[in-house]
C-alpha cells in the first residue's frame, strides 16, 4: 500500500511543458542559495505528482533531497520530503533509492517532531517507502517500528492511519513481527479499530495486523487484547459489520485465540456476543472465512470442562448439526441448512436486543436509595 500527499496549486510553474529542463532543476537543487533549492524541491513536487515519466528523469535529484532533509530549515525540509515522497509514489526503483540514499533516519526524526504537519508528512514518506518488499527489513532496523506506534497512539488522525497501514505493511516479513510485538502496538491498534468505520481498508489492515501478531506469538498477543478494554468486543463488531476481508481477519484472530488457550478465552468471547455474527459468516462469508467460524463454533460449543452429555435438541447441538449439514453433498439439505441459520441468526440477535433493552430497564429512580438520584448505576 502506499499513500499520497496532496499537493497545492503551483500555478508559478505553468504547464508541465514549460518547465524547467531536469539539467537545470538539479542545478537549482545544489545551489547554494536557500530559496534557490527551496523552489526546485517545490517544482520537483509538482512536475513528479502524476507523472511516472517525470519521476523516472527525476532520480537522480534524490541524493540532494535527502541531503536537504538533514541540513536544511524546517521549510526546506518539509519541501525536500514532499517532493521524496512523489519521487516515490509508484515507483520501486526510487523507494530503493531513497532508503539507500539515508533518508530514513531523517524521517524518523521527523516523526517525533511537535510540527504535526512534518510528523504526518514523515508518517506517510514511511508507508510509501515499505510499500516495497526490499525496504521492509531496513524500515525495522532503522528503529521506525516503536516510533510508528507512538504516532498511532498520539498522532493526528490521518497520520494514525498511515501509521497503522505501514505497520500492516512491515508486519508481513515476519523478522519484523517481534519488534513490532515488543513495541506494544495492541493498545493502539484496539483505539484506532474503535473509532474508524469498520468495513474501511484501515480496519482491514489493523485486524490483518491482529491476525499475524496472533499466529506469531498467540500467547502475547492474545493476553494483550484481552488486557485492553472493549478489545475483544472490537474485534467482535469487525466481524459484524466489516466487509468480506475485516470479516476473514477477525474470524481469525478469535479463532487463533481460542485456540491458543480455549478455557481461558471461550467464555471471554462468548461474553462479547459473538453467536450471531459467527452464524452469519458461515453462511456468507468467503470460504475462508466459512471454515474459520465454523471452527471457532465447534470450540465454543465444547465446553472445557467436564458436564453432562447436552441433549440432543439444545442450541449449540442444533448449531453444529446445521453447520455440519452446511458441509455435505445434499444440496437441498444445504439450501434448508443455510435457511435455518439465517433464521437463527435473526433470532439470536433480536433476542441479544431484547436482552440489552430489559437490563437498560433494571433500574429506575424508585429502586435507588434517597440521594441517589445523580448517581450513576452500573449495570451487571
Amino acid at each position: 500500500m502506499e499513500a499520497w500527499v496532496a499537493d497545492e496549486d503551483f500555478g508559478v510553474y505553468g504547464c508541465v511543458g514549460a518547465a524547467a529542463p531536469v539539467e537545470e532543476l538539479l542545478e537549482r537543487l545544489c545551489s547554494v542559495d536557500a530559496e534557490c533549492r527551496i523552489e526546485a524541491a517545490r517544482e520537483i513536487r509538482w512536475l513528479t505528482k502524476t507523472s511516472s515519466k517525470n519521476r523516472r528523469q527525476l532520480a537522480g535529484a534524490v541524493g540532494q533531497l535527502v541531503s536537504m532533509l538533514q541540513s536544511e530549515s524546517q521549510e526546506g525540509a518539509q519541501a525536500a520530503i514532499l517532493a521524496l515522497l512523489n519521487l516515490a509514489v509508484k515507483d520501486e526503483r526510487n523507494k530503493v533509492k531513497i532508503v539507500q540514499a539515508g533518508a530514513l533516519y531523517s524521517l524518523c526524526d521527523f516523526m517525533k517532531s511537535s510540527d504535526s504537519n512534518l510528523q504526518e508528512y514523515a508518517t506517510t514518506s514511511l508507508l510509501t517507502l515499505s510499500a516495497s518488499s526490499l525496504n521492509k527489513t531496513t524500515i525495522c532496523a532503522a528503529g521506525a517500528i516503536p516510533l510508528l506506534i507512538m504516532v498511532l497512539t498520539d498522532g493526528t488522525p490521518q497520520a494514525k492511519v498511515d501509521a497503522a497501514a505501514a505497520l500492516f505493511n512491515l508486519s508481513t516479513v515476519k523478522e519484523n513481527l517481534n519488534s513490532i510485538l515488543s513495541s506494544h502496538p495492541i493498545p493502539a491498534i484496539i483505539s484506532l479499530l474503535k473509532t474508524i468505520k469498520k468495513s474501511s481498508k484501515t480496519a482491514e489492515k489493523c485486524c490483518a495486523l491482529l491476525e499475524f501478531l496472533l499466529s506469531f506469538d498467540e500467547f502475547s498477543t492474545a493476553a494483550a487484547l484481552t488486557s485492553v478494554e472493549g478489545g475483544v468486543l472490537t474485534v467482535v463488531e469487525v466481524l459484524e459489520e466489516g466487509s468480506v476481508v475485516s470479516k476473514e481477519h477477525a474470524v481469525g484472530t478469535l479463532l487463533t485465540m481460542c485456540k491458543s488457550d480455549r478455557k481461558r478465552y471461550r467464555e471471554v468471547i462468548l461474553n462479547e456476543g459473538v453467536i450471531p455474527g459467527l452464524l452469519e459468516l458461515t453462511v456468507q462469508g468467503t470460504p475462508t472465512a466459512q471454515a474459520k467460524a465454523r471452527e471457532l463454533l465447534q470450540l465454543l460449543r465444547e465446553s472445557p470442562y467436564p458436564r453432562r452429555e447436552l441433549q440432543a435438541d439444545t442450541l449449540d447441538n442444533i448449531v453444529y448439526n446445521i453447520v455440519s449439514r452446511i458441509d455435505g453433498d445434499d444440496k437441498m439439505g444445504v439450501t434448508m441448512a443455510k435457511k435455518m441459520l439465517a433464521e437463527m441468526v435473526q433470532v439470536s440477535m433480536e433476542q441479544s436486543l431484547r436482552h440489552l433493552q430489559q437490563r437498560a430497564f433494571v433500574y429506575t429512580p424508585a429502586d435507588l436509595p434517597l440521594g441517589s438520584c445523580n448517581s450513576q448505576v452500573s449495570l451487571k
